[in-house]
């Protein structure tokens, strides 16, 4: 079909009946569009002839920039529909290898990282732990793949045999402040609590009030383990997570004023001056580190940002 515009701004009517109206808002010259090759095209200010291929009528729609318009060239397609709450299941990333890759995307889209790298640190996952939890929405459509909604990743505390660390909490972006981050982390405390842990811990910059509601309150760090293995003892595993001993200070020099010996001739000595105060007083007590509250943290993460730890007894 061939589709005419007046050079004045006007309203553009596709003649099929489900093509939407358009308004257009400057004055067009003429286009002529191939939908299997031009999937976005920008309108210039100056078009008023707009050709389409009769075999392939394409959705039409405007952006709010002027004059910029949108093809899409798969005939009216539609969003996937928002999943429900209660068809979401939790399943660990190694028993859905097929699900990696699209893992590895929604993680991504939140902290940026080498692809190889994070679909390596997807494929430690196992029952030993460090473990990955992907939580999925069932398939779309029949024979299509399920859609990977969020991901958190569970790691063994050293010393503390009944705690799990959480880490890498990330929902799509499109469904957030939905229910689903509620939906993944009670998911997740259901799952440690079948296995017999007892306490979870957690990072957080931003998302306080978050966990706040969820029942996490401020507590102190833990040491994760990035990796476990049975024939490792915990003393061999708590030996690599503890900085090296520090060496034992140095003598100060004895700074205190000696007796001066008389020399057999001539009159004694004077005796030395006083010391400096800064000399002989001892150093103040370094201050205690200030405890977490809602509004500030003493910790740091590696990056020198203010990071809080939070805790909750399962």
């Amino acid at each position: 079909m061939e589709l005419i515009l007046s050079t004045s701004p006007a309203k553009l009517t596709l003649d099929p009946a489900r093509q939407p109206e358009l308004t257009l808002r400057f004055n067009l010259t003429k286009l002529t569009l191939d939908p299997a090759r031009q999937p976005e095209l920008s309108l210039s200010p100056r078009l008023a002839e707009l050709t389409l291929d009769p075999t392939c009528h394409p959705e039409m729609s405007l952006s709010p920039g002027p004059a910029e318009l949108t093809l899409d060239s798969q005939h009216q397609a539609k969003e996937l529909p928002v999943p429900k709450l209660p068809e979401l299941i939790l399943e660990p990333v190694h028993c859905r290898p097929e699900l990696m890759s699209a893992c590895a995307d929604l993680i991504n889209d939140q902290w940026p990282r080498s692809r190889a790298s994070r679909l390596h640190s997807l494929g430690q996952s196992s029952d030993a732990f460090p473990l990955c939890l992907m939580l999925l929405s069932p398939q779309p459509t029949p024979g299509a793949a399920p859609v990977v909604v969020g991901h958190a990743r569970l790691s063994r505390v050293l010393d503390q045999p009944h705690s799990l660390l959480v880490e890498t909490v990330v929902v799509a972006r499109a469904l957030r402040g939905r229910g689903f981050g509620r939906r993944l982390m009670e998911g997740l405390e259901a799952f440690a609590r079948a296995r017999g842990f007892r306490r979870l811990h957690l990072t957080t910059h931003d998302q306080l009030y978050f966990y706040a509601h969820l029942g996490y309150q401020l507590g102190e760090p833990v040491q994760g383990l990035a990796f476990t293995n049975r024939r490792l003892s915990t003393t061999v595993l708590r030996a690599f997570s503890k900085p090296p001993c520090p060496q034992p200070p140095c003598k100060e020099p004895i700074l205190a004023a000696q007796a001066v010996p008389r020399s057999s001739k001539g009159p004694p000595l004077p005796p030395p001056p006083p010391l400096p105060q800064s000399l002989t007083a001892s150093p103040p007590p370094s201050p205690e580190p200030l405890p977490q509250s809602p509004l500030e943290t003493c910790y740091r993460d590696l990056k020198g940002c203010p990071i809080f730890w939070m805790e909750k007894d399962i």
